[in-house]
């Protein structure tokens, strides 16, 4: 029988082929945003089992579960790690049409040298298997970022973390990959959650600095980009639900702020204000430092409350919002670069309706003379599969230009997800593989395998100043 994750897997033309094995396949990877955990990093974590690395903390593979009657037992409960593992093969051969096959196949095949589809059948050889591997150097988590030919990695971190973990990791003379943190200050944007002013009292802590005015937060937030700054970090992120855009003063922003320090229920509009304030006051920082600015746009998060309650954010009880993105995200780019003061931005929809928006939008801030100096970033989330994929390169390259993607990320919590990168390039090759083989563009190697090329690699290690 032959192999389903063989070496053609999802290329379906002679074009295809030769740009994926001889342009794209060898390519480093440069995993530019990602929640791989730094202390996992830092000291080289060995797992105990694959349940370990493979289910703990992933949240698509539990709504998978949860959506085929698996009790919460099974998943984040108690229940042992083989009996977790054994209720993941049974519902593996039910998800065909949806990526976690896909994924599930080649992280197997390509970590643990396994071609057998998993399944109910065979799910204690496979666990001994992989169990018998995680022992070996080879699949600490060193080793599986050497193996994978991972260059870079941006990790997500809190504005008040220490970053102590990036510090041994650069230290450590074991691994050659940059690890390298990332600012994500959701929480001091968030002012109508009730955790705000407690994670200011966080913040005082870390700087030392009393926050008792708007003036206050942004010396501190200056201190802790510096901070980051010289620890590394290059690349920030924000994931808001939908993004706001109120123009608003020092003075206005100020009045808001002691609104929320005196435990004052806000007004939408006074939150939008305060958002678009320091979202503006944000970006200014980042083009200082000649950071990148990401922007995750478009889930609406936690639900189902009851689970929430019982499992905790992250666990799989988030989906995709329905809004107005056009006018704000022209209103934000558009705030920033009238002061020539516009970071270099990659925006990412998780509403695919969204996506000739932002690949119009973007066209309007190609300024400075930047080669693709504001993004539309890959296919996120529930669109990071196939259909999902494609649809995001074809919107891309017929309203802007596909030759300048930085390409793809990983955007996980699992070590063994690098895979996605050689997923995204097989899709990449195989699209353009199917342009050149209906005439759509010149049968010419040079030309397309440079494309692919640069959208696998070249154009993120050029794009990101890492």
């Amino acid at each position: 029988m032959k192999s389903f994750i063989h070496d053609d897997f999802l290329l379906q033309n002679e074009f295809a082929k030769v740009l994926y094995h001889d342009y794209a396949k060898g390519e480093p990877i440069i995993d530019f945003h990602c929640h791989l955990p730094p202390d996992e990093i830092a000291e080289n974590k060995m797992f105990q089992t694959i349940t370990d690395v493979w289910l703990k903390g992933d949240h698509y593979k539990w709504r998978a579960l949860r959506a085929f009657g698996v009790d919460e037992y099974y998943i984040t409960g108690k229940a042992s790690d083989k009996e977790k593992f054994r209720e993941w093969a049974k519902v593996v051969p039910k998800t065909i049409g949806n990526p976690l096959y896909h994924w599930t196949h080649l992280e197997l095949k390509r970590y643990f040298g396994i071609d057998d589809l998993l399944s109910e059948d065979n799910y204690e050889q496979v666990w001994e298997q992989c169990n018998s591997l995680l022992k070996t150097d080879e699949l600490s988590v060193h080793g599986m970022i050497t193996q994978s030919n991972v260059e870079v990695i941006c990790t997500t971190d809190d504005p008040a973390d220490d970053l102590v973990n990036h510090t041994k990791v650069r230290e450590d003379t074991r691994i050659q990959t940059k690890v390298l943190p990332t600012f994500r200050p959701d929480e001091i944007i968030d002012i109508e959650k009730d955790s705000f002013t407690g994670y200011l009292e966080k913040l005082e802590k870390v700087t030392r600095i009393s926050i008792q005015s708007l003036q206050d937060l942004l010396d501190v937030i200056d201190l802790r980009i510096e901070y980051f700054h010289e620890r590394g970090c290059r690349v920030s992120d924000h994931g808001p639900q939908r993004l706001p855009f109120k123009p608003c003063s020092t003075g206005e922003a100020e009045r808001v702020f002691q609104n929320a320090l005196s435990g004052k229920k806000l007004l939408k509009e006074e939150i939008e204000k305060y958002k678009t304030y320091i979202l503006v006051y944000l970006g200014k920082r980042y083009h200082a430092k000649k950071w990148v600015m990401q922007l995750h746009i478009g889930a609406i998060r936690n639900n189902n409350k009851r689970m929430y309650g019982q499992a905790g954010a992250n666990t799989g009880f988030d989906s995709i919002d329905d809004f107005s993105l056009a006018e704000p995200l022209n209103l934000l780019l558009n705030e920033l670069d009238q002061s020539n003061e516009l970071p270099k931005t990659i925006i990412y929809n998780l509403n695919p309706t969204h996506n000739e928006i932002v690949a119009s939008t973007i066209g309007n801030f190609h300024t400075g003379g930047i080669s693709g100096k504001v993004q539309f970033g890959s296919g996120w989330w529930f669109n990071d599969q196939k259909r999902g994929m494609e649809r995001q390169l074809n919107d891309l390259a017929h309203i802007n230009f596909l030759s300048h993607f930085v390409g793809m990320l990983t955007d996980s919590r699992s070590f063994l997800s690098f895979t996605r990168h050689e997923y995204f390039r097989r899709i990449l090759c195989n699209l353009v593989g199917g342009w050149m083989q209906d005439g759509e563009i010149p049968e010419d190697y040079h030309l397309a395998g440079s494309i692919v090329k640069n959208i696998s690699y070249q154009n993120a290690k050029q794009f990101f100043n890492v």
